[in-house]
Parts: structure tokens; C-alpha cells; sequence
């Protein structure tokens, strides 16, 4: 299991930059809060996810740790209920682009935009 080195969120909370190996990955409170390890994201088995909309604004309000093993980030639109282990906050970072390249087709597949876009 990779553990970070460092967990820190920017001043406006919309940053959360962890480390891992002493590399420095920023991933925005969006791409947190649409990857969220929750059953209320991924469901209870494959095909159950559900595409998080509208989340472009969403903030970072707290971070909690949990044991030595994860943390729960308090998202600004309510959502707390995600478990962020070291492992997934690991995986999130190193596939941070092909993830969210799956993420922008799949709003698109859905017939919507991305704002950024």
C-alpha cells in the first residue's frame, strides 16, 4: 500500500495536492467528488455507478483522517460519505488524465458539456 508522504488543500479548497514518492499530484474537489469511492457514486457492484453532474464548483470544506489507512473528504455540496483510502487517493493520481478523459466522454455520451469545455 502506498501511503502519502503529505496531504495539503489550497486556501480556496478547491486543490487537494497529495504526495507520493516525493511527487507532488494536484487533483481538483471535482475530480475528488465525481471519483468518489462512495456507494452513492460507484453503487454496490459494476453497472450501478451513477454520473456526478454539476460538480464543477464543489469545494473542499474539511478533511478527516480515518486510522492510518484513509481519509473522508467533506465536500461543499453535502457529499461525505466516501472513504478516500491511500490506495484510491494513489490510483486517483496516477491515472489522473485517463480518468478524466472517461469522465468528460461519459458526460458527452450522456449529452451533456462539461463547462471547461
Amino acid at each position: 500500500m502506498q501511503t502519502p508522504t503529505n496531504i495539503t488543500l489550497n486556501k480556496e479548497k478547491t486543490l487537494l495536492t497529495t504526495t507520493f514518492d516525493k511527487i507532488d499530484y494536484p487533483l481538483s474537489s471535482e475530480y475528488l467528488r465525481v471519483y468518489s469511492p462512495s456507494a452513492e457514486v460507484v453503487g454496490h457492484g459494476k453497472g450501478q455507478e451513477t454520473l456526478q453532474l454539476n460538480k464543477e464548483n464543489v469545494t473542499i470544506l474539511r478533511i478527516q483522517p480515518t486510522g492510518n489507512y484513509a481519509v473522508i473528504l467533506f465536500f461543499s455540496d453535502d457529499h461525505d460519505s466516501g472513504i478516500y483510502s491511500w490506495s484510491h487517493l494513489h490510483k486517483l493520481a496516477l491515472n489522473h488524465d485517463k480518468l478524466w478523459r472517461e469522465y468528460l466522454q461519459k458526460l458527452k455520451n450522456s449529452g451533456l458539456t462539461h463547462p471547461q469545455i
